[in-house]
């Protein structure tokens, strides 16, 4: 079986616009949740978010590039630049070889609604313009990063609620396992502007504590009371172990393990069971036991109910057992789309500079995870193996197992 590797990260978070910043956050357990007044003019029942900041292209693509991009898109051509720059990818090289792209979408709203208004105000397409119909798919972000990274191999986006980010990895390493490709640029990305959102608070799905924002999202808190949205994206260049050493490239970390499963329930049903399949899976695929596992970086999203889920599923896998376990939602909120990717870049920078980063706003543990080991501050240790959960509507289930490549 051929190995995977990661030689290159990139992320835009509401926690930092580059691994420099992310990785001062995380040690700091700083929180990027704020309110955003126009969601309560739009109405939102929570206005609470990640404020991620749109990043300006003038001056980094022509104007004819950006016509085309959703705010996502802008992310992840962001984290897509980082990341290339990382792995020691230029623009030749990219012209002069294959290299795939799998990113994790499953919604565009904003060039939609956009769309729709100006149809109704005017009645007239020719007004739409051309850019809108390539922001408005739920595949702009992958070809928006194909066109400008000159990117031909294989080329899809992977729509699968909060566990798209994570099944782009782990498919974009099958594809590199199987022979197929020997470079895949993966990642997941998420929009943050209202309209994308606005059905999603009508679930009554959302923290309410606009008193102290930063105190919202509480995984595994008894007083948890719903998640906090956020966006933005996160890239990771992925490559067969040996195309990594023959171009001299740095390994950052091997993707070892890759899980998942589906629910089979209800369409918003968190399962136990579920997600303990999907993480003893990505072991099973790693040849790796529970307690070779250094840290779990959970799924855990601050909702009542699917926090205790995933509670019980890794009680029964690493209950009792001192195998550090923290949410960084209680940082960045849910990240949705992106976040399966994101906290695989948020892992391996721990595993790089050796500490765990922490579950903040834990001041009573809820019942049903009272015996896993979860860092309420920050902790300096090695970190040599980690998995990585995301679980999604319509109950869908991914997990990754991380490992330093010298980690045998």
């Amino acid at each position: 079986m051929r190995r995977v590797v990661v030689t290159g990260m990139g992320v835009w978070s509401c926690i930092g616009r580059n691994q420099m910043e992310v990785s001062a956050s995380l040690r700091a357990g700083k929180s990027g949740i704020e309110v955003d007044q126009t969601r309560t003019e739009y109405g939102f029942r929570s206005p609470l978010t990640g404020i991620v900041e749109t990043p300006d292209l003038k001056g980094l693509l022509h104007r004819r590039l950006r016509m085309g991009m959703s705010q996502e898109a802008m992310y992840a051509y962001m984290a897509a630049r980082e990341a290339f720059e990382q792995a020691n990818i230029d623009d030749q090289y990219l012209l002069d070889n294959e290299v795939g792209v799998l990113f994790g979408n499953d919604s565009t709203a904003q060039a939609t609604v956009e769309m729709h208004e100006t149809m109704l105000d005017k009645h007239d397409t020719a007004l739409l313009g051309s850019g809108l119909i390539f922001q408005s798919m739920n595949s702009t972000v992958n070809m928006n990063l194909s066109t400008i990274f000159h990117l031909r191999g294989i080329n899809f986006s992977v729509s699968a609620a909060c566990a798209s980010g994570s099944h782009a990895i782990g498919m974009g390493a099958m594809f590199i396992r199987q022979g197929l490709q020997d470079m895949v640029l993966v990642g997941g990305a998420q929009e943050v502007n209202p309209y994308a959102m606005a059905a999603f608070d009508a679930l009554g799905t959302f923290a309410s504590r606009e008193d102290d924002p930063t105190k919202a999202s509480r995984p595994f808190d008894v007083n948890r009371n719903g998640l906090v949205p956020s966006g933005g994206a996160a890239a990771l260049v992925l490559e067969e172990y040996d195309h990594a050493i023959a171009r001299g490239a740095t390994i950052l970390a091997e993707v070892c393990g890759y899980g998942f499963s589906s629910n089979g329930g209800g369409i918003s049903q968190p399962s136990s069971e579920g997600s303990y399949i999907a993480m003893s899976r990505a072991l099973a695929d790693a040849g790796m036991q529970a307690d070779e596992i250094d840290y779990v970086n959970a799924h855990a999203t601050s909702t009542p109910q699917g926090d205790a889920e995933e509670a019980v599923a890794l009680t029964r896998l690493f209950g009792g057992k001192s195998i550090w376990i923290s949410s960084t939602k209680s940082m960045t909120g849910h990240e949705c789309w992106m976040a399966g990717a994101s906290e695989a870049v948020y892992s391996i920078i721990m595993m790089q500079q050796g500490f765990v980063a922490p579950n903040i706003n834990l001041e009573q543990v809820d019942p049903s995870a009272e015996t896993l080991h979860i860092a309420k501050r920050m902790v300096q240790t090695n970190v040599r193996t980690v998995l990585s959960n995301s679980f999604g509507f319509g109950g869908t289930n991914s997990a990754i197992v991380l490992r330093q490549i010298n980690c045998k």
